[in-house]
């Protein structure tokens, strides 16, 4: 539906890091995550069976509702709570499809940790790198990692190369709202048509 291709491509690495066990520090928590998602795309499963286990993992460690609401910009606001509730189940739906169904074919993917910044109580941003590959160059990643709940942080949002990737979703649903005078069940049919097809 053309929604996001360069989201798409990228975001990808969301849920290479992604599980249900953590720990109390975000550098400690991505590393982890990376280890675990590896091991899970390098596996014997079928490709089935690694789609539900990442579904699984990206439900309990992204903040899926988050940055769902974050991506309708100012258009959160004018949604009954009818609406809210559609979207917050398509927007689920639809992330958890797009993301597991593309990595199903990544068995070579290793992230190393850097550093970590604290920016507040409630936020911090993990530095790492993507470890290039004869196939693929080294890819600088961000991590924002919502860590207010130190025992259940979540990932909120990532800068890969310098591009956030919650901002770019959030520009994309912008300009299917207002290409369609405003319409916000255009962006709802349209999310729709992906997770059913």
């Amino acid at each position: 539906m053309g929604i996001l291709k360069k989201f798409f491509a990228s975001l990808f690495l969301i849920f290479l890091f992604t599980n249900n066990s953590w720990s109390k520090s975000a550098s400690e928590f991505i590393e982890t995550l990376s280890a675990e998602a590896s091991n899970i795309l390098s596996s014997k499963l079928s490709d089935d069976e690694k789609i539900m286990r990442l579904k699984e993992i990206g439900e309990q460690s992204v903040d899926i509702k988050g940055v769902g609401l974050y991506t309708l910009g100012k258009y959160r606001k004018t949604l009954n709570n009818s609406q809210k509730k559609q979207y917050e189940e398509l927007f689920k739906d639809y992330f958890l499809k797009s993301f597991s169904g593309r990595l199903v074919g990544y068995t070579d993917a290793k992230i190393a940790v850097l550093s970590e910044e604290i920016k507040n109580e409630k936020y911090t941003i993990v530095y790492s790198k993507l470890i290039g590959t004869s196939e693929r160059p080294e890819i600088k990643i961000d991590w924002r990692v919502y860590t207010k709940d130190p025992e259940n942080p979540l990932i909120r949002d990532l800068v890969i190369e310098g591009l956030s990737l919650a901002r770019t979703q959030k520009e994309e649903f912008n300009s299917i709202i207002n290409n369609n005078d405003g319409n916000i069940e255009v962006l709802f049919e349209n999310l729709k048509n992906f997770v059913d097809k």
